[in-house]
């Protein structure tokens, strides 16, 4: 007799979370956030250059505390897709799959995502 209770394929709810699934899965959703986010940056980018009011609209909304966190959340974004994309260029290469290479280089994406932001955010640009 069948057991229909359970499910066909192993469930998200049985696996612990762990660093490797944790990172794949924020590297797609800062791709996702980027790709968003090109739309916003394209408009303003087309305010400078054909419509003053749009820009000093658009320049408002950035300068608010909003606008501001948006922003954060791009570098962010921008910061770590591009670092994790090193490291996948480098796991290309046929580097770096040793399992303590890859729990330590996503750490070290971590780490260096974190600071290069508040680098960026609190030391770098003094006008934020």
């Amino acid at each position: 007799m069948k057991n229909n209770d359970r499910p066909l394929s192993p469930h998200l709810q049985i696996y612990k979370p762990q660093i490797t699934s944790i990172l794949s899965i924020s590297h797609r959703f800062t791709g996702i956030i980027l790709y968003l986010s090109t739309f916003l940056i394209s408009l303003w980018l087309f305010s400078t250059a054909f419509n003053n009011n749009l820009k000093i609209i658009l320049d408002n909304f950035f300068y608010s505390n909003l606008g501001k966190i948006f922003l954060f959340f791009i570098t962010f974004s921008f910061t770590y897709h591009f670092l994790n994309g090193l490291r996948h260029l480098i796991w290309d290469f046929g580097y770096g799959f040793n399992i303590k290479n890859v729990y330590l280089t996503g750490f070290l994406i971590i780490i260096l995502t974190l600071s290069i932001n508040v680098y960026i955010w609190f030391f770098k640009w003094s006008i934020f």
